[in-house]
């Protein structure tokens, strides 16, 4: 019984974390022994239109520079970018700025908060331009981002481009650090799912698809993801360009952090319901590459959860039941302790445990039929003008 009890404790923790480290590890290997399509191979002149997509909420620290963002990038790409902005009923003066330059943009602004996925839907059908391009009103991006597209996109298989984020405060708290050097992590996952055919997803920091594969996204989901999986379910590729870059402050508190995990959670998990019946069509290999990242990384902490209550069962099972749990206290209160007095590493693993709840939590509000349709501001992340 005991030997049985901690072989499943170590299958779920195995499952648990397959996002984080085996996931990729199997990458590596499929890369090693298949030989991939490579990319970008152009076989035409590429894109000559663009369009570029933000959703605004209270930026009111950040909009100002993010409109300079915006004109540069459109003096780089030679006036060849169409700026649209749509302002989810913002209150803190983020409208009044963004007036003050309609000549150079198009403005929307809501009467009412009805969230970023209907924002960009809307401002999507504003625009006729071959390729769209979405990022968010704190992100800085690239100078030569139109360049960089026009060549990825003159390969006629590649249907979405997503970008390399880099968070530029990891040294400012815990919860950065901690932050900051998953997404490191998670960007090389993205570029051995590129060299293996496909990116299961995009961040909605920067990325851009065809236009001609844009599909409207359904409320209460989150847009990236959505958009994305949906050009990948039309047959084209979804890739990473490592030389289109963007900048962003990551969050610095933990509080806002699990309430980011909770609310993206729950947004992924109801575009898992609304496309599982096509994502499930995939070939073999992108299906275990949605299963074995995407769906394993929301739904990874109950895995674990179990995975230390077969432990806690097992070693009751050779010291009892008494001495199990005095021995669990006293490492909870240990833990804590270490957590109050601010030890590095203590902290460090408390946010990776919060990660792994506000996950939880966000697939438990989806199960119950909550949508997140509407977001609100990590503040620990807008303390700076724009990108750090």
């Amino acid at each position: 019984m005991t030997a049985l009890l901690f072989i499943l404790a170590v299958l779920t923790a195995v499952i648990g974390l397959w996002p984080f480290g085996p996931y990729q590890a199997s990458l590596a290997l499929a890369r090693r022994l298949h030989r991939f399509p490579p990319v970008p191979r152009p076989d035409g002149p590429g894109p000559s239109t663009f369009a570029l997509c933000v959703c605004a909420y209270n930026e009111r620290t950040c909009i100002e520079a993010k409109i300079a963002d915006m004109l540069r990038l459109r003096e780089a790409a030679g006036g060849d970018l169409e700026i649209l902005v749509h302002v989810d009923a913002a209150d803190d003066g983020t409208t009044e700025i963004l007036r003050a330059h309609e000549k150079d943009i198009r403005l929307v602004v809501a009467p009412h908060r009805r969230g970023k996925t209907e924002g960009m839907n809307r401002l999507v059908d504003m625009t006729d331009a071959e390729i769209v391009i979405f990022t968010d009103a704190n992100v800085a991006v690239g100078r030569d981002t139109v360049a960089v597209l026009r060549r990825w996109f003159a390969d006629s298989t590649v249907g979405c481009v997503c970008a390399d984020l880099t968070y530029v405060n990891a040294d400012e708290s815990a919860t950065a650090t901690v932050g900051s050097a998953y997404w490191r992590f998670n960007e090389w996952s993205k570029a051995l799912e590129t060299d293996t055919g496909s990116v299961l997803g995009a961040d909605g920091a920067l990325f851009a698809i065809r236009r001609s594969l844009h599909r409207p996204v359904p409320r209460g989901m989150i847009d990236d993801l959505h958009v994305s999986l949906s050009v990948l379910l039309q047959g084209a590729r979804v890739v990473r360009a490592a030389d289109l870059k963007a900048r962003e402050m990551h969050a610095t508190d933990a509080h806002d952090e699990f309430a980011r995990k909770a609310r993206i959670a729950c947004e992924c998990m109801h575009v898992h319901f609304d496309l599982w019946p096509r994502l499930r069509r995939l070939d073999l290999w992108h299906l275990y590459k949605y299963v074995g990242h995407r769906l394993l990384r929301w739904i990874g902490g109950f895995f674990l959860a179990a995975s230390g209550l077969l432990t806690l069962a097992a070693l009751a099972t050779v010291v009892g039941p008494g001495w199990t749990l005095t021995l669990a206290t006293t490492l909870a209160a240990l833990f804590a302790l270490a957590v109050h007095f601010r030890v590095r590493l203590a902290l460090r693993l408390w946010n990776v445990a919060l990660a792994f709840a506000g996950c939880a939590l966000g697939v438990v509000r989806a199960l119950r039929g909550e949508r997140a349709v509407t977001w609100s501001l990590a503040g620990s992340s807008r303390r700076a003008p724009l990108g750090g």
